[in-house]
């Protein structure tokens, strides 16, 4: 049986992933009672931000100008969203579900895209984590909020790298590139929701008074 090609999953989880974070941040947005432009504004930064800054330091075309459907997908999913939503009484964290999923994909298409561009594995790591948090930190700062990467708080960032490093170790050791991007989406996604439904936290810096 054919194994499935790495470079069309990359394409259509990149796809998913602006979807998701666009609604992530049409919910912040919401939540601050804005208005039609400036859920647009706040939903296409959060889409399209971490990827861009990954393709500016990888020095590659930047992924949405290169290819307008991923920003195509970013508007149109935020302005549906804002139709679909708009007047619904929402849980404050409501948007931390889809952020986990968004958190997930755009942090494993962005290890992936390091090391297709010969990205030492750290640094590929790293420009994971880079494109999974970076959206997520424009949405807050637009909506005027202390990013969540930077908030002592449930596990983050820590869990995009553990699952950036699961996709590392697992291909360094021969799993297929496809499976390996499921198990580090199924790592992050699963240690977000367990870290939000029991307060699991990294320990934080205690200076003596």
């Amino acid at each position: 049986m054919k194994e499935p090609n790495v470079d069309d999953l990359l394409y259509w989880l990149g796809l998913a992933a602006v979807a998701v974070t666009a609604i992530t941040g049409v919910l912040d947005a919401g939540r601050k009672r804005m208005d039609l432009v400036g859920v647009i504004m706040v939903g296409t930064a959060t889409a399209l931000g971490g990827g861009t800054v990954r393709d500016i330091l990888l020095d590659r075309p930047v992924f949405w100008l290169s290819d307008q459907w991923y920003l195509i997908a970013a508007m149109a999913t935020t302005v549906l969203s804002f139709f679909l939503v708009r007047g619904w009484h929402l849980p404050p964290r409501l948007f931390l579900i889809p952020d986990a999923l968004g958190l997930a994909l755009f942090t494993i298409v962005g290890t992936q895209i390091g090391l297709q561009w010969h990205a030492p594995w750290l640094a590929a790591s790293l420009l994971g984590v880079m494109t999974g948090v970076v959206g997520g930190v424009l949405r807050d700062v637009l909506c005027n909020d202390v990013p969540l990467v930077f908030v002592h708080g449930e596990l983050y960032a820590s869990a995009a790298w553990l699952g950036a490093m699961a996709l590392i170790l697992l291909q360094a050791v021969g799993v297929s590139s496809v499976i390996a991007a499921w198990c580090g989406m199924a790592l992050i996604i699963g240690l977000r929701l367990l870290a939000m439904a029991y307060g699991i936290t990294l320990p934080v810096f205690r200076g003596r008074t």
